[in-house]
């Protein structure tokens, strides 16, 4: 086969053993890679019922077959497994120069299981694995574990993903980090890594999967390079990063504020311009990227160099939480960098606290402080709190769900889709994107349909995904649905969600890859399968119709703004969303019809056994 390796790690740490897992060639056509090929092998290992934080937990680090290729914009990786936040499907993607690492040392991905006795770190390195001893590492930041293992293993080209304070303490959104501030931050994979005693992955070689047509590749590769330095938008992204979109994202009223109660704020203080005004930012991009969104503010204290921050976590720390001090924005960023937390979910949490604090449900008395609006040194206190596990922070470490449960509140108050905190993007601008949020395989994600993209002009003439009226809901649960499918796939290949290219030059670069002849058809198809795999995982965990929903605190019009005065139609959005995709209205499953035209057979008998 081309484009793979062929095998996965098959690893449990109760016993302490590592073996090879081979991959059918047929098994990659259908699954891909990435986040799609780590669902396909963790569902014949879960069960209704199953508890995130047992061993029997399945974790998979997956790559893709444009991974350590000449593909631009494609060292990404996926990590799946049943999220401890949630108890429900969960992954999350992360870039930088690990994948390639990853991928490199010879294997496709990980396949871990068990609970070791004591902290261990995986180490792969030129087709071989070995499990070794990281007690000493326990305890570490995430800075320090990668310093350590690079200096203990003598090698410079190496990579580490890893977990810090926040995923040895089981904080149920604790995030995997590698790079430095690259993190696969959403749904706690970190807590489940730290729930198996693993420290960190590590990952150091240079074997190649070789292309089906390497000339042909390279060529696309190059005119593929060429598109992408071309495209308007990757040049914003490469001026200012993420940052880029804050001051366009208040005008049409997609940036939330004061926890989606609001959509207007003083957005000139925390663009991309008014960063580089303040500090010293430098940009950095992931291997094989042309555009490095990334940020690193150099000197920010002397001798400190900080990571971002990205605009999801400059808007959930800053106008989420009314705050305009960009000193404690950049703080809170480092800090969850530093010891693995999602800044969305802990952005999320501060925010509902700030919003309990201030209609009285939260006190003084309780809490012991007081959590007001927009102080910057309220939220770093808060952020330290959760870490610790000290105080209140023990409460809001949980989650906007958990703390809504146990406070007493109307779940609804809480703003999260299955468990999930709900992104830096409002549905209430956006209405494809209320579906998509409703509707993600993981519970509310900004990635799995990046709708906002669609109607500010991104548009998918292939599976007539236009723009439209960005606030009405006709006609919109279709493209959705469409458009989610497609995302879903970039997380199969693995490719960045930023990338401009067109579907036609995915395609070729598909076939030069792997060998596989795939048209626009075949391509959305296996992105539907896996929408719809991830989806049985959920139904087999608990996911019915009634939890495709936005949370009501999110649904009330708002007063100000780009947004102002409009909701979400969700119901028509939803009918039209499950006739796309061939689900049960009544249950939320997708029907046998469906599965079976999927070629998820498998997973039709089990869902439909008699």
């Amino acid at each position: 086969m081309y484009g793979y390796h062929g095998r996965f790690l098959d690893v449990d740490l109760a016993a302490g053993t590592t073996k090879s897992l081979p991959l059918q060639e047929a098994e990659l056509k259908k699954y891909i890679g990435g986040a799609t090929l780590a669902a396909a092998l963790i569902y014949p290992r879960i069960h209704e019922g199953l508890d995130p934080w047992s061993p029997q937990n399945p974790l998979a680090f997956a790559t893709g077959p444009f991974t350590a290729t000449a593909v631009p914009m494609a060292s990404r990786y996926a990590v799946a497994g049943v999220s401890p936040l949630t108890g429900l499907w969960g992954e999350a993607t992360s870039g930088g120069k690990f994948p390639f690492r990853l991928k490199g040392s010879g294997f496709d991905g990980l396949l871990i299981t068990g609970r070791a006795k004591t902290p261990v770190y995986l180490h792969l390195k030129e087709g071989r694995a070995e499990i070794r001893e990281a007690s000493h590492l326990w305890g570490k930041d995430i800075y320090e574990t990668q310093r350590l293992i690079k200096e203990e293993s003598g090698e410079t080209q190496i990579g580490a993903a890893c977990i810090g304070r926040a995923g040895e303490r089981g904080i149920p959104y604790a995030a995997i980090m590698n790079d430095a501030g690259r993190a696969a931050g959403r749904c706690g994979m970190g807590a489940l890594m730290g729930a198996k005693n693993l420290k960190a992955v590590v990952a150091s070689g240079n074997l190649r999967a070789e292309p089906a047509h390497k000339d042909k590749l390279t060529r696309l590769a190059k005119q593929a390079v060429s598109e992408i330095n071309g495209n308007m938008v990757s040049v914003a992204f490469r001026e200012y990063g993420t940052l880029m979109y804050m001051d366009m994202g208040m005008i049409l009223g997609d940036v939330p504020v004061k926890y989606y109660t609001k959509s207007v704020f003083s957005a000139e203080k925390l663009t991309g311009q008014a960063f580089r005004q303040k500090y010293r930012v430098e940009n950095y991009a992931c291997q094989g990227c042309p555009i490095g969104c990334g940020r690193k503010l150099r000197d920010f204290e002397p001798g400190l160099h900080v990571d971002g921050p990205e605009y999801e976590t400059a808007v959930a720390f800053g106008p989420l939480c009314l705050n305009e001090d960009t000193d404690t924005i950049v703080r809170a960023n480092h800090l969850c960098n530093r010891h693995g937390l999602d800044t969305l979910s802990t952005g999320v949490s501060i925010a509902y606290a700030m919003y309990l604090f201030e209609k009285g449900v939260l006190t003084r008395e309780k809490t012991g402080m007081d959590i007001p609006w927009g102080d910057g040194e309220t939220i770093l206190r808060l952020v330290e709190m959760i870490l610790t596990g000290e105080g209140i922070g023990r409460l809001l470490g949980k989650g906007t769900l958990a703390m809504a449960r146990e406070l007493g509140r109307d779940e609804g108050e809480a703003a999260q889709v299955k468990g999930l905190e709900i992104p830096m993007h409002e549905g209430r601008a956006f209405h494809g994107l209320a579906v998509s949020y409703a509707t993600g395989p993981r519970g509310a994600c900004h990635l799995k349909g990046d709708y906002y993209n669609v109607e500010l002009g991104n548009m998918v003439p292939e599976y007539m995904i236009l723009p439209g009226e960005r606030m009405n809901s006709a006609n919109k649960g279709e493209a959705a649905a469409k458009y989610q499918s497609l995302k879903d796939l970039y997380d199969a290949l693995t490719l960045c969600k930023f990338s401009p290219l067109t579907i036609p030059m995915l395609c070729d670069l598909i076939a030069a890859t792997t060998g596989w002849e795939t048209g626009p058809e075949d391509f959305l198809a296996a992105g539907d399968r896996s929408v719809n795999l991830k989806r049985a995982i959920g139904n087999l965990l608990g996911v019915t119709r009634e939890m495709d929903a936005l949370p009501g605190h999110c649904l009330k019009p708002l007063d100000e703004g780009g947004a102002a005065g409009v909701v979400p139609d969700m119901d028509l959005m939803l009918k039209d969303y499950y006739a796309c995709r061939g689900w049960d209205w009544e249950t939320g499953k997708p029907t046998r019809e469906k599965l079976l035209e999927l070629g998820l057979d498998q997973v039709a008998a089990r869902m439909y056994r008699p």
